[in-house]
This record gives C-alpha cells, sequence and structure tokens, in this order.
C-alpha cells in the first residue's frame, strides 16, 4: 500500500489509483442488474477521492458503483485497498473476490492463475448505516463515502512475504535488544515449496534459513529470536529508525522500525525511562477540498504546523489515519494515538451489547494492530471514544477490548475517553484515565474557566477512591468553538479572543497539575460534521479549530503555541 518508502524491490506492484468509471445506486439495485460484470454509463472519478466532493453528491449515502480496467501479465494477484468508506464488495472480470467491512482498514484479496490481458476489476461502496454499524449515524464528522485511499495489484511469484511483526524487549538499561520475527508468507505456487528467508534489520542480519508453505496456502512463522547490542533508541524529537528487509528468492518486504519503551509508573507516563508530558491535538484526517482522501503533500503540511505548535503527540481522532501519516510521525519523532471509530452517543446501550456490533469492533482492533503493529510512533491504541461508559455492556466491551490490546498490543498503553468520569465503572481497563470535558463552552458545564481546577480535584478524590489512584490522567479533549474571523474586544463564546483565552488558561491548568501527564486540544482544524448531531453546529463544520478548515490559524493557534513552546523550554532548563 502507499507509503513514504517502496515496499518492495522484487515484487511487481501496479498502481490502480487514476480514474475510475464511476455510478450511485440510489436504489440498490446494482447487483441484480449486474453491474458487476458492466457498469452501466455513469462518469469518470479520481480514485481515491470521496463522491460527496462531486458535483451534485455532498449529502449522498448509499451504493456506489467503481470500475477500472487494466492490464496484466497474468498469474497470483493480490488486490490491495487501502479504505473504502464503509463496506466494499469487490470483484474480478464479474466474479466474487469477497467484502469488507470497516471504512479506515486496508485489506486484500489474493486471486491466483489470472491469464495475461486486460481485465475490470469492480467495487461497490456503501457508506450507509444501520443498528449495527460502526460508527452509528450520529457522529461529529461528515459521512463521507467512496474509494478513500489507493488501490493497487501486486504480482506475487513463488513464497511472497504479506506481513511480518518484529516482537522486542529491551534490556533494563535500554542499550540491547532481545527479539525476533513473526512472517506471515503465501506460496503463490501450486505445489508446496520450500525457499531461502533471510531478514536484516539494518546493517546485521538477523535471520538466515528456509521457509516451507504447501500450494497456495498461508503460513505465519515464529522464527528464532536474535540480540542486538548498543542499539540507539526511538524518542521524541530524536526518531531512530532501523531498516527491515525480508527476502526469500523470488519476494521481498521492506519497512522501519524503532525501538522505545512506554510505560506506566508512580503516576507518570515514561518514555524510555523518562516522564514525558503529552502535549498534543486532536487532528481528523479530513479536508473540505478532498474530504478523508487526504492527499500526502497535505499530510506533511498538517504535520509542519502541528510541529511549528510545539506538538509531541497526535491524537488520530476517531479512526486510524492512513499508513503514510504514520510513517511521517515516524521519521519525526511524533508520539501518536491510534483508535477505531466506536464513536460516542450515537452508541444506545443496546448497540454496545449487540454481539455484531462487538464482534465488528474486535475485528477493527486487530486490523489495526495487525497494519500499525510495527510503527514506533504508537504508543496508545484508542478502544472508544465517549461511550455511554456506566453500564455492564460497556464494561463487558472495554473488558474484551483491553484483554485483547495488552496481549496482542505489543508495547502500548491501552485507552478510551470518558466524558462521563464520575460514573464511569470502567476506568479500571485504561492504563491512563483519558477525559473528555469541555469547562467553559457547553451549558451543561460551568461556565466559569475557574471550574477547571475544582474539576480536576474532585475527580481525582474520586479515583483515589475507586482505588486507581496510581493511573495518571490525560486530558483527552477540550476547547471552544470560534468562528475564524470574529474578533470581539469583550470575549463573548464564539469569538477568536475567547477561544485563545480558554485554551491558554487550560493548558496551563494541566501542566501544573500533580496527576496530569498531558492533554490533546480538539482540535487541530474545523472539519465539517454531519447534520444528524443533536446540538448547533454553526456552517455545518465543527468549528472548535484553532485553525479553520483551510488551515488558516485562529488566534488560538499562537496562544497554544506560547504554551507548548514554554512548556518544552522547561524541560530544557
Amino acid at each position: 500500500m502507499a507509503r513514504l518508502f517502496d515496499e518492495h524491490l522484487a515484487r511487481r506492484v501496479t498502481d490502480l489509483s487514476g480514474t475510475w468509471k464511476f455510478s450511485t445506486d440510489p436504489e440498490d439495485l446494482g447487483e441484480r442488474d449486474g453491474w458487476n460484470v458492466s457498469l452501466p454509463a455513469g462518469e469518470t472519478v479520481a480514485v481515491p477521492s470521496c463522491w460527496n466532493n462531486e458535483s451534485g453528491l455532498l449529502s449522498y449515502e448509499g451504493a456506489a458503483w467503481y470500475e477500472k480496467k487494466f492490464y496484466t501479465a497474468g498469474g497470483c494477484l493480490r488486490f490491495c485497498f487501502g479504505a473504502v468508506m464503509t463496506e466494499a464488495t469487490v470483484w474480478l472480470d464479474g466474479s466474487l473476490l469477497g467484502r469488507h467491512y470497516g471504512g479506515f482498514s486496508q485489506f486484500d484479496f489474493i486471486v491466483p492463475k489470472v491469464k495475461e490481458g486486460y481485465h475490470t476489476l469492480t467495487v461497490r461502496a456503501d457508506n450507509r448505516f444501520d443498528a449495527q454499524s460502526i460508527p452509528q449515524k450520529s457522529v461529529d464528522w461528515y459521512h463521507y463515502g467512496g474509494i478513500t485511499r489507493g488501490v493497487s495489484v501486486e504480482t506475487l511469484v513463488g513464497i511472497s512475504v504479506l506481513s511480518y511483526r518484529l516482537e522486542y524487549e529491551l534490556s533494563n538499561d535500554l542499550s540491547d535488544v532481545e527479539g525476533h520475527f513473526a512472517v506471515e508468507c503465501y506460496n503463490a505456487d501450486e505445489t508446496g515449496k520450500t525457499a531461502p528467508l533471510s531478514i536484516s534489520l539494518g546493517d546485521t542480519c538477523v535471520y538466515q534459513g528456509e521457509i516451507t508453505v504447501s500450494g497456495r496456502k498461508t503460513v505465519c512463522v515464529t522464527l528464532p529470536s536474535f540480540q542486538l547490542q548498543n542499539v540507539q533508541l526511538w524518542n521524541v524529537g530524536a526518531p531512530k529508525l532501523y531498516d527491515v528487509y525480508i527476502k526469500t528468492d523470488t519476494d521481498d518486504l521492506f519497512d522501519r522500525v524503532g525501538f522505545r519503551k512506554v510505560e506506566v509508573k508512580n503516576g507518570k507516563i515514561l518514555l524510555n525511562h523518562k516522564p514525558v508530558e503529552m502535549r498534543g491535538v486532536n487532528r481528523h484526517e479530513e479536508h473540505p477540498d478532498f474530504g478523508m482522501a487526504f492527499p500526502l503533500g497535505r499530510m506533511k503540511h498538517d504535520l509542519d504546523l502541528i510541529e511549528d505548535l510545539g506538538c509531541n503527540a497526535i491524537r488520530g481522532s476517531h479512526y486510524p489515519n492512513s499508513q503514510e501519516f504514520v510513517d511521517y510521525m515516524d521519521e519525526r519523532g511524533i508520539l501518536f494515538w491510534s483508535e477505531i471509530p466506536i464513536w460516542g452517543c450515537g452508541f444506545s446501550v443496546d448497540a454496545l451489547a449487540d454481539p455484531v456490533v462487538v464482534e465488528r469492533g474486535l475485528e477493527m482492533h486487530r486490523e489495526m494492530v495487525k497494519y500499525y503493529y510495527n510503527h514506533p510512533s504508537v504508543i496508545f491504541w484508542g478502544m472508544h471514544n465517549e461511550i455511554t461508559s456506566n453500564n455492564e455492556a460497556a464494561y463487558e466491551m472495554s473488558k474484551l477490548y483491553y484483554n485483547y490490546l495488552k496481549e496482542n498490543g505489543g508495547n502500548r498503553l491501552v485507552v478510551y475517553a470518558s466524558h462521563q468520569p464520575m460514573t464511569d465503572i470502567c476506568l479500571e481497563y485504561s492504563d491512563v484515565i483519558c477525559l473528555n470535558l469541555y469547562y467553559g463552552w457547553y451549558g451543561w458545564y460551568s461556565d466559569a474557566l475557574s471550574s477547571w481546577e475544582d474539576a480536576l480535584n474532585n475527580f481525582c478524590k474520586h479515583r483515589d477512591e475507586l482505588g486507581l489512584s496510581d493511573k495518571p490522567i490525560i486530558m483527552s479533549e477540550f476547547g471552544a468553538a470560534a468562528l475564524y474571523g470574529f474578533h470581539d474586544a469583550e470575549r463573548p463564546k464564539w469569538s477568536e479572543e475567547y477561544q485563545a483565552e480558554l485554551l491558554s488558561h487550560c493548558l496551563q491548568v494541566f501542566h501544573t497539575h500533580p496527576a496530569m501527564v498531558g492533554s490533546f486540544i480538539w482540535q487541530f482544524c474545523d472539519i465539517r460534521t454531519c447534520s444528524e448531531m443533536g446540538f448547533s453546529r454553526a456552517r455545518g463544520f465543527n468549528n472548535k479549530g484553532i485553525m479553520n478548515e483551510n488551515r488558516r490559524p485562529k488566534a488560538a493557534y499562537y496562544a497554544v503555541r506560547d504554551r507548548y513552546r514554554a512548556f518544552a523550554e522547561e524541560d530544557r532548563t
């Protein structure tokens, strides 16, 4: 898939991004009418993109079809999709390849014995919601649809490397590594085969041997352990990365990894044995011109602005971000919180208890862990955001997801964001207590900025009474909306001055509070939101960004930059 580097040197990869034939299917008659065989006259659109950015389709929800004709020399082909919103069904030359649910995860299908020549790839995308959807219809972002990340076709020859995991432990002084690789391989031949397999890590060959795989089968093999001495650590602002190159006689896979250790101890988050304060923003992968089909150049621009703020962390609200964006954070030394789109008030208690919903969420966690496991920047796995975490269904869901991520997620902290902390019954299933509070903005909170200190102190007392005094606290969301360009010396709500004052005050409170270990401002920039939200959203946007949707800074941007840069200067003195 699309990365900041080439994943393969030996494997032939053809990018299928570009122009595709496209047609909406509002009556949902496409399968009945054979659109999987031949798409009727439609229009030409770009892939990746969101169909909502096409003329007349801003609010379209339903099914839409994409068709791409391509040439191949034939053989065993692997069709790779970066993301399709929200449910995808895929055909090759009219034959079903498979289905995938979940709009923010990559997936693939392997097809052996494809003949040389021209072929037709057809995708039906559906972004509708029902009682078992993740997310539910009521979310505070826009209901985009389409093939939102890249599509490619790979030619697999012999034993091919599909994926891997690097599992490791650092020595007590963090100087040495003991680790092992778990490698997933597929044999594209019809008969069983044994092939050489080698793995290099940086300049060191850490494995050389053979692997045997039956014809047209996939195996996952855990390889013997290795040791490395005197490693350089991946750290905030000092992101040492090591090249990984896995090779067979016919195939290869390239990636980058970093070594670091994250833990909670004595009420602090420690990165490589040193306390770290999270100075972050929440960021949606969304732009009014592109929707969620976010271009690479815009990713870099967002990161340039976020680094200028003095941030060392980003929360990918509220879904896995593109691999390219996480690659950027790996190489820039920025911490990342990756989560799945189980969002808030849209989930009723019945939905939280629905076995289909619970399993879909678990599968989204499996996919997130599989594809993001080797990114050193990812230090938080996020289970859910603002669900009604005061009932048994939420408790059982949190317990299930927490245990899965602790067992399978590697050296990460597992968290969720709570908006009702005084009645939350799931806090034991979070390594760090993460709070979404909006004192000074929403009417059900006090309007006084001075409420923040009392609120934190009251919650800390409650936390201690629950026996969770060892858990540090992050303010995972807080903020106020401001309309870009609205200035008023009296600092009323919705003015840039009020937003700047609130955020500056909050950051100072959080920075000096002994239980707090960081904050993620809501939010980096204004985003388009859906009509199902139960409260007003001026302009149809969530306007709590410290920049507007076109990345023009509000007064709050500079207020936040002053605070975060001052905190960083304290670290250096």
